[in-house]
């Protein structure tokens, strides 16, 4: 038993001892001020590396879009819809619309066309039976030359009177006919122009036919490859603000032309895609490594790389850019649509000073931080801003070890003293 109580004594002695020490080297980095109650932290040196952390969604990359159809419609709705996430295979209909209008336009086509065909029947027998009549005005006027030459054959025998009246008539035939021929040209090319005009309104009846088949089958969306649904956002709205999240596509939405309505994703092929505070935009270049977890597969975490960084856009509150992560060794666990959490590493700077970025502070243009005085107040001192983070800032000005207060002291309750405007050296803050 003594033994054992020695043993124990011993552990116990050196687990205060452990303490003793941990506590001593978290005082050195952060102390409170006995009387203000003002924490402060001494400036540190060394190897500090940036992350960026974001949040993202996991969809397929290289997508192809599916639009509403150019259908001769500005709005048409949508009567089928495959719910988002849903694995379809090449040739699946993905997405129906309203087909009632270009059904109609078919119908009256194909009544347009019948009634056209009938016009060309019509205008080829009225054709016919004018050439008919045409072939035996030509032969009668044929007859007639033909009649009053005969009658001129007699002209020797005659007195030179009867004779003259003979070779008027055979001319006034043979210019009858001569009139003729080029009558019947004429009606003839009239009658094929009617004709033609017809056929015309058939063509355009059939064409009509055609275009409206071609919306109606245009009006079915079909996956142009194995993959899952992704359905886009409802872009068709009227009343948007920044910010607004856009409610996804479903059915009895009305769309317009040209707009899109789902992506397949190629699966082969995974990316994320996050919205990044601008902050953090020169932190980022393309190429980055990135590590990608999937919140649904956490025991899977994937490795990145940025493909894309986009513009900025957004209110003046809240500026972000669009970051694209292309997924280098995806599994087949992955669905459109999960939430990823991204980490980016970066940079690392070697042997740098740094502190809390609660203890930086910016005002009228100026970057300073409070640091303490001999004396045991504080003093603003002005430093040079080099890199920043969500909770630590790479700072010039400053030595390693010196004291800075983690808030500023002027606002400590009555203790403190206003901080002077406009110069380098302020008043130092007394506690």
């Amino acid at each position: 038993m003594k033994i054992g109580s020695i043993i124990a004594s011993a552990a116990g002695a050196a687990c205060v001892g452990m303490l003793g020490w941990a506590g001593m080297a978290a005082y050195k980095r952060v102390n409170v001020e006995a009387s203000g109650g003002i924490p402060v932290f001494a400036v540190q040196r060394g190897d500090i590396t940036f992350n960026v952390y974001a949040k993202g969604e996991f969809q397929g990359g290289n997508s192809v879009n599916l639009q509403a159809p150019m259908a001769g419609t500005n709005e048409m709705a949508i009567t089928y819809l495959r719910n988002p996430g849903e694995l379809v295979e090449k040739d699946d209909v993905v997405a129906k619309f309203d087909t009632t209008e270009q059904e109609y336009k078919l119908r009256e086509a194909e009544a347009d066309l019948a009634e056209a065909e009938q016009r060309v029947i019509q205008a080829q027998a009225q054709m016919q039976a004018k050439e008919e009549e045409d072939n035996y005005l030509f032969i009668k006027a044929k007859a007639d030359v033909k009649l009053a030459q005969i009658e001129a054959r007699k002209n020797p025998l005659l007195g030179s009177i009867a004779a003259k009246q003979n070779d008027l008539a055979v001319a006034a035939a043979q210019a009858a006919l001569d009139q003729l021929t080029r009558d019947l040209a004429n009606r003839k090319a009239t009658s094929q122009a009617g004709v033609a005009i017809q056929q015309a309104s058939v063509e355009k009846a059939r064409v009509q036919i055609e275009t409206a088949k071609h919306n109606i089958e245009s009006m079915t969306l079909k996956a142009p490859r194995k993959g899952y649904v992704n359905v886009l956002a409802n872009m068709n709205t009227n009343m948007m603000y920044p910010g607004m999240v856009l409610p996804m596509l479903q059915t009895g939405d009305t769309v317009r032309a040209g707009m899109g309505v789902v992506q397949i994703p190629d699966m082969q092929t995974w990316e994320t895609t996050a919205r990044i505070e601008e902050a953090d935009r020169g932190h980022l270049a393309l190429g980055q490594a990135v590590t990608v977890t999937a919140v649904a597969l956490p025991e899977h975490p994937y490795r990145g790389t940025i493909s894309d960084l986009g513009g900025t856009s957004g209110p003046p509150w809240d500026r972000r850019f669009e970051c694209k992560v292309k997924v280098e060794n995806p599994t087949i666990e992955l669905r459109p649509g999960m939430t990823a959490n991204l980490t980016i590493s970066a940079e690392t700077i070697k042997k740098a000073l740094w502190i809390p970025a609660q203890a930086l502070f910016e005002s009228d243009g100026r970057t300073y931080v409070y640091t303490r005085t001999p004396q045991g107040g504080f003093t603003s001192t002005d430093v040079k801003l080099e890199r920043r983070s969500e909770s630590r800032v790479v700072i010039a000005g400053l030595s390693e070890g010196q004291m800075v207060a983690m808030a500023r002291p002027d606002k400590q309750g009555d203790s403190g003293q206003k901080e002077k405007k406009g110069g380098n050296a302020a008043q130092a803050i007394t506690k």
